[in-house]
């Protein structure tokens, strides 16, 4: 069984690579990783959030949190049509993005059989997130065109 440092490494890359591709391809946008870290406050770092929750082999939360210009400029792209306040529309295609990218990333990850939630998009400063008791969460920082943005990602081991 592989240890909790490795599957962090394991689970870190499918993500890195889902956020790049999807925000450059939905968004049309650059997007620059920054050095990942320990999560180490229970809080969103953004006031814009999509939740997922993984299921499998190992169960864990996808959290996609980002800047309101981002989150507004995201839904004006994947909306074709410029979006100036945050309404459902903009939680909707959050939601989306969060739904794509977390897919993509458990199509690189078919051995645990991951099964995802429904996203849930949350707006507000400072909203406390919930992940396994069992993990260390990771953030991993992203700078884009349109401004900051970071996927937390926290996963149990693997049963068995």
């Amino acid at each position: 069984m592989p240890s909790s440092l490795a599957v962090r490494v394991e689970f870190i890359n499918p993500f890195i690579i889902a956020v790049t591709k999807t925000l450059e391809t939905m968004v049309g946008c650059k997007v620059t990783r920054e050095a990942p870290q320990l999560k180490k406050n229970p809080q969103t770092l953004y006031p814009i959030s999509g939740i997922i929750g993984l299921s499998g082999v190992v169960a864990g939360t996808v959290v996609l949190t980002m800047s309101k210009e981002l989150a507004l400029k995201s839904a004006s792209a994947m909306l074709m049509e410029d979006r100036k306040e945050l309404d459902a529309d903009v939680f909707d295609a959050v939601g989306e993005l969060t739904n794509v990218i977390a897919g993509n990333a458990k199509a690189q990850l078919e051995e645990y059989k991951l099964s995802l939630s429904l996203p849930n998009v949350i707006n507000g400063e400072s909203t406390e997130l919930r992940f396994p008791e069992s993990c260390q969460p990771i953030t991993i920082p992203f700078q884009t065109d349109f401004g900051p943005m970071a996927v937390e990602i926290g996963f149990t081991a693997p049963k068995g």
